[in-house]
């Protein structure tokens, strides 16, 4: 059933950030982004009321994603965001590719043929390998992200292999008081981050397209340390952090595919 002069909305809840898409018929009509904060039913409602003011609400089919889907309880349908993740990936690149996803929870590595998921591989819960774990060690060196990544460019990464989030951030800790510079440190946690996202889709098989989604996709320095890492380029797009929405959103309007802003 089709939606008369309606939308056609993905919301994606991180744990994080929370991202929305809106779709009529032919296009990407809007996309906004709120933090996700402690509760994810208080931002779901701050979804829905965003929704309302811009008139989208008052006649839409919602479909949602995400680390807190089950809180958006005005959603005609709940979708995990593999097959989301995917189908926003492939809205974006139109290529058989690996989808890389690094959330703040976890990491997701998927396969997506002609617009299909094939395969999938996840992180264990450990945030080590995570958005999460460069943001708390943003805030433990005193840096907002966008500042991380800029000390990290100019660093010379020291070691963090320790696999748990404990014990990484002991690492971290240890090379702050023994007075390693802020750089360097930075360029570690990145580094760290990487090496685990790399080995992750190294030991599940990668294709020749790789893609990056998710918050991590709009630093062009992470882009270039996961490519190093790879051994191979990793494309983005400055709309793949809205991925995992834009899927919902295309699942909502059964569609594999939309025209997509031209000013992302």
């Amino acid at each position: 059933m089709e939606i008369e002069n309606g939308y056609y909305i993905g919301i994606d809840i991180g744990s994080t950030a929370s991202k929305t898409i809106v779709l009529d018929e032919k296009t990407v009509v809007d996309a906004f982004t709120l933090p996700t904060g402690w509760n994810g039913r208080e931002t779901a409602q701050g979804i829905y009321e965003t929704l309302l003011k811009k008139g989208y609400a008052a006649s839409m089919r919602c479909v949602a994603t995400g680390y807190g889907r089950i809180c958006v309880d005005y959603a005609d349908k709940i979708v995990t965001e593999i097959t989301c993740h995917g189908r926003g990936g492939w809205a974006l690149f139109h290529k058989n590719s690996t989808i890389i996803d690094v959330g703040g929870q976890d990491t997701k590595i998927i396969k997506v043929e002609n617009g299909q998921v094939i395969d999938f591989l996840m992180n264990d819960k450990c945030a080590a390998g995570t958005g999460k774990f460069i943001e708390v060690m943003a805030t433990r060196l005193g840096a907002t992200l966008e500042e991380m990544y800029q000390m990290a460019e100019s660093g010379n990464a020291l070691s963090i292999s320790a696999m748990c989030t404990v014990f990484a951030e002991s690492e971290v800790i240890s090379h702050i008081g023994a007075g390693e510079k802020r750089e360097d440190i930075a360029a570690g946690v990145i580094d760290s981050v990487a090496s685990k996202v790399s080995n992750l889709a190294m030991r599940f098989g990668i294709t020749e397209h790789i893609v990056l989604t998710g918050g991590l996709s709009g630093s062009p320095y992470f882009v270039k340390i996961l490519s190093q890492k790879l051994g191979s380029s990793v494309i983005t797009d400055s709309f793949a952090r809205y991925a995992g929405a834009l899927g919902a959103a295309l699942i909502a309007a059964r569609k594999n595919t939309i025209h997509l802003p031209n000013n992302r």
